[in-house]
């Protein structure tokens, strides 16, 4: 098919990917050719993670982080890890790019926290409300709310969307000045405050070990180097074919994951437009924000040019 000017072979587009859901391979690449403007912004320039269904949910899947022999529109990173280990990944900057990888049966869209321009320091924070039993969705909501209040009070834009899976993610974009690590402290004394203000761990906790957590895990430990996402407007190996949808604050209350789907997504956007088009506009030096919240302000360290 024709994507941006090029030509990209979609295989056995007919193939069943979701079966529950009649959606084929070829539906799922039309999707994110579709909406290709609103997924490509949170793709361009980032480490793509490929995780590939072959043989849509149904079917076994596996993770690779190298890509693979690629047509010249696909970019790639070459990226060193401490264990010594090194890999170059697909950076997916225009929609042919994003085509070609749902071909190879990536239906989730997997990215760093940073860009290429930078690895080490991420341009957002990110919460993840991850509920540990079933039945914890009305507390996810109600948490949702006090980690907004308390991005409020520190002058963090948050945007809000629903994980695909069991939970909601809240974004905070930041200029890509502070380290990982410091990123994730920060996280955990935000997480921590969120925490002490609904103050019952049956609804939220902080707690690291799964075992000893009861209420809906307030997670900031995926503000780590080489950690992914589903990025807003990825498909999730659902059977419903289910999708990672952002959302507007006064939705959150009431919101119900399965209402987000391939199948309910062109309408979704024509109602209410790309939630995310400003969410780069806004990024806040988080460095500045430390001593604010009460905790000691990072350590300075140099970019490397």
């Amino acid at each position: 098919m024709q994507v941006g000017g090029h030509d990209v072979s979609i295989t056995n587009p007919d193939k069943i990917f979701f079966p529950r859901a009649g959606l084929t391979k070829g539906d799922l690449v039309q999707y994110y050719v579709d909406f290709a403007a609103c997924a490509l912004p949170h793709l361009r320039q980032r480490p793509f993670h490929m995780v590939r269904y072959p043989n849509g949910v149904e079917g076994n899947f596996f993770h690779q982080k190298r890509v693979p022999s690629h047509p010249e529109y696909v970019g790639e990173q070459y990226v060193e890890f401490p264990s010594g280990h090194s890999t170059v990944f697909a950076v997916l900057d225009n929609a042919a790019a994003l085509a070609w990888v749902v071909n190879l049966g990536c239906i989730e869209l997997h990215t760093w926290h940073s860009r290429v321009d930078d690895i080490e320091r991420p341009d957002y924070l990110l919460i993840d409300l991850d509920p540990t039993t079933d039945g914890q969705w009305p507390y996810v909501r109600q948490i949702a709310l006090v980690v907004r209040e308390v991005m409020d009070e520190l002058g963090l834009a948050a945007y809000p969307k629903t994980s695909g899976a069991t939970g909601l993610h809240i974004l905070a974009p930041i200029k890509p000045d502070v380290l990982f690590p410091e990123v994730r402290r920060f996280a955990k004394a935000l997480a921590e405050e969120v925490e002490r203000r609904i103050g019952d761990q049956e609804v939220a906790t902080t707690t690291w070990r799964v075992a000893d957590r009861r209420g809906v895990f307030v997670d900031f430990g995926q503000n780590t180097r080489d950690r992914t996402i589903a990025t807003a407007y990825s498909v999730r190996p659902r059977s419903d074919a289910r999708v990672s949808a952002p959302l507007r604050w006064d939705e959150v209350a009431d919101v119900d994951p399965a209402d987000f789907t391939v199948k309910t997504m062109r309408d979704r956007i024509a109602d209410v437009g790309d939630l995310t088009a400003d969410i780069w506009r806004h990024r806040p030096d988080l460095g500045e924000l430390f001593e604010l919240f009460g905790i000691d302000p990072p350590a300075i360290q140099r970019k490397e040019h």
